[in-house]
């Protein structure tokens, strides 16, 4: 789906306006992320903790407190990956 010409023109305006208001986000969008947040530890980690809440929901279903705390620990587990693989340049592009 292509744009039309009035709708070509009414983005580069906007772009403009935002470039004028506020330089750093432009600078930020123009250059995108700094790294590649689909990183394998970040992936593992997402995938970690839906597996944990899985085991969780088991846990409750089957009434097996087992099951249930180790569901609780791979959640747990799974976020630390999950956030360990991020930084926080990661989404601004800038270092704090």
């Amino acid at each position: 789906m292509a744009l039309s010409d009035e709708e070509r023109r009414r983005l580069e305006k906007l772009e403009q306006e935002l470039a004028a208001t506020d330089p750093d986000l432009d600078r930020q969008l123009q250059g995108g992320l700094s790294r590649n947040l689909a990183s394998p530890r970040t992936i593992y980690g997402v995938l970690a903790a839906f597996a944990g809440f899985a085991l969780v929901i088991a846990g409750i279903i089957t009434q097996l407190a087992v099951i249930g705390v180790a569901g609780f620990l791979l959640m747990v587990a799974g976020a630390s990956w999950f956030l360990s693989g991020l930084h926080p340049g990661d989404v601004t592009g800038r270092q704090p």
